[in-house]
């Protein structure tokens, strides 16, 4: 299924699936703790991944599925707190853009 969402679909779907399954929200606070939780886990995998750390026997690399599980903690966060993930994007885009748009291109640390 190559089916593309926006982020405006992927928080509707996250809102539809908690209201159907989920019972609901986790609070704030315990999806925060989940939010930290979840990118640990991303970090071990990177660790192992691009670090000088092995992976013990039976782990494995899931970097998109770790990646995935902060998204959708991040999206639940946003659904219960009333953020408009799409409207802050943009407005995130707009603010590098106008701060950082020559910084980074005349950093001689960036250039190879």
């Amino acid at each position: 299924m190559e089916e593309k969402l926006t982020i405006k679909e992927a928080q509707q779907l996250v809102d539809q699936w908690i209201k159907t399954y989920g019972v609901r929200y986790f609070s704030e606070l315990t999806n925060m703790a989940c939010l930290t939780e979840e990118v640990g886990e991303l970090a071990r995998v990177i660790a192992r991944k691009y670090g000088d750390q092995s992976f013990k026997e039976g782990e494995k690399s899931n970097l998109g599925e770790e990646m995935a599980d902060i998204l959708w903690v991040l999206l639940c966060l946003a659904n219960q707190t009333g953020v408009d993930l799409t409207s802050e994007m943009q407005k995130t885009f707009e603010k590098k853009t106008k701060r950082d748009s020559l910084r980074h291109l005349n950093n001689p640390k960036l250039k190879a």
